[in-house]
């Protein structure tokens, strides 16, 4: 089981969360702020953190982007708002997961088993055979895109690319599967894990993340609507 940081300034969130967190077996500590959770994982070991966005003394962005200077611990962010922008936003600084409010318990304990399943697996995502992608690199536009999918290094005209490692995962596999056509489900099952309780949102989001980074070669990112998404090498 699991230890738990759950960090919200509504205590009766806490106390619903760590109810649910506690029946299943795990142990939980409760923070009222983002200052407090900051401190507390300075000082505490925690398996995965549990963390609002709308929060005093500091909010649930500014807790866990300071949390990921010196920590991985995977992260579940709630908000009771869902706009795109809070979503990337979240992602962008390594979130694992993205809840709105209203929740159910039920629905949260199992993307918490999600998210370290994943998590003490190394994550799924293109690379899952070392000898098949040793030494491989693939090359595009007369090598303004150059991907290292050994390394896990992406360059874009000569320049390294920052990416989340979600971001790796997803052009990592589509590149493996270039010019095929990748249903959602598709997408979702072998870069989130067959075992992802997520939805269609947390995908759209980490597209539209990837043709960020990759700019001007996100040409090659195809929207197929109503079935999912296709990197087309022959644009």
């Amino acid at each position: 089981m699991y230890n738990i940081l759950v960090v919200d300034d509504e205590e009766m969130i806490r106390r619903l969360i760590s109810k649910y967190a506690v029946f299943e077996g795990h142990t939980v500590t409760e923070a009222g702020d983002g200052m407090e959770a900051v401190e507390l994982c300075r000082k505490n070991s925690y398996d995965i953190m549990i963390i609002d966005i709308m929060m005093p003394e500091l909010d649930g962005f500014s807790a866990c982007r300071m949390i990921r200077k010196f920590s991985d611990i995977p992260i579940i962010m709630l908000s009771a708002r869902g706009e795109e922008y809070d979503r990337i936003n979240g992602f962008e600084l390594g979130v694992d997961d993205y809840v709105v409010k209203p929740f159910s318990p039920k629905e949260l304990m199992l993307r918490i088993d999600a998210v370290m399943k994943r998590y003490n697996s190394g994550g799924t995502g293109a690379i899952t055979n070392k000898e098949e992608s040793q030494n491989e690199v693939i090359e595009l536009s007369d090598g303004g895109l150059r991907a290292d999918l050994t390394a896990r290094i992406v360059y874009v005209d000569g320049k390294r690319a920052e990416m989340t490692p979600k971001e790796y995962d997803l052009f990592f596999y589509m590149l493996k599967n270039k010019n095929i056509a990748l249903t959602r489900e598709k997408l979702i099952c072998e870069v989130w894990g067959y075992d992802y309780f997520g939805d269609d949102r947390t995908l759209d989001t980490h597209i539209k993340l990837l043709r960020k980074s990759l700019g001007k070669y996100a040409k090659y990112i195809v929207t197929l609507r109503g079935v999912g998404y296709r990197f087309e090498t022959e644009i």
